[in-house]
């Protein structure tokens, strides 16, 4: 009889794209991680019974009704994508790490309803999961314990940001040189790991460090160490790239 060798999980750096032409991708990744990646371009360009058969083979009835609710089509896509990456990201990520085969209907998605987390997405599977959206792709990510995603078209960044996202580390000239709308996706996706995003000011994350492996170090601020004590001690995996077109960086324990 063979025996069964599971090849790892790739690193980051090899395992993901964004491509908007394709539907949905999803990796795995050393961590553990698993990402899940939908083309909101694709979505968008289906017809009224395209998207709904999308919506009866995923959503539940509760999410249907939802979804129906929003008024705006552009939302309508983004929210709809952004569902299908929480849901095909759980249920691979769910067979990889012998959780069973669970139907993409059956991962039912929620929020963290009150507090300083209220909006943090929720899953009714032992599993984390963060959700993030830009442009034309909607990117969930997954593992088994808290994880922060941010994604963000590379564009020319709003000149009164310019001075906030200058960093103040000495010493580490990759800093210099890292994009600006990478430092932001960093910042905002250190602030969804602890599950509060903008509801703490991106100034409470000072970025420290950005090595050539794509990881990168920050530094805690006084309030967001008030909300979250332990900010500074965790230690946490993270990884932040410029990868076609868009800045992506991950933040998971």
């Amino acid at each position: 009889m063979a025996l069964l060798v599971r090849t790892p999980a790739p690193g980051l750096d090899e395992s993901v794209a964004l491509d908007p032409a394709r539907p949905l991708r999803v990796t795995h990744a050393r961590g553990p991680l698993t990402l899940s990646v939908v083309s909101i371009a694709w979505i968008r360009a289906r017809d009224d019974a395209g998207r709904a058969a999308l919506q009866a083979r995923h959503l539940t009835a509760e999410e249907r009704a939802r979804a129906a609710e929003l008024p705006v089509p552009k939302r309508r896509a983004e929210w709809l994508a952004g569902r299908l990456a929480v849901k095909h990201g759980v249920t691979a990520y769910l067979r990889r790490h012998g959780g069973g085969g669970v139907r993409t209907r059956d991962v039912r998605v929620g929020a963290v309803a009150h507090g300083m987390r209220a909006g943090k997405p929720t899953v009714d599977a032992p599993v984390e999961v963060g959700l993030t959206h830009s442009g034309d792709l909607a990117v969930a990510a997954c593992g088994p314990r808290p994880v922060g995603v941010d994604l963000e078209r590379t564009r020319q960044v709003p000149r009164p940001l310019v001075d906030l996202l200058t960093p103040t580390a000495p010493g580490c000239p990759a800093l210099d040189v890292m994009p600006l709308s990478l430092r932001w996706a960093c910042k905002e996706a250190v602030l969804k790991h602890v599950g509060f995003g903008l509801r703490v000011d991106t100034r409470e994350v000072e970025l420290t460090a950005w090595r050539p492996d794509g990881r990168f170090s920050w530094r805690a601020g006084p309030e967001l160490r008030r909300h979250a004590p332990a900010a500074d001690g965790l230690r946490l995996d993270s990884w932040a790239r410029e990868v076609d077109g868009y800045c992506l960086a991950l933040v998971w324990s």
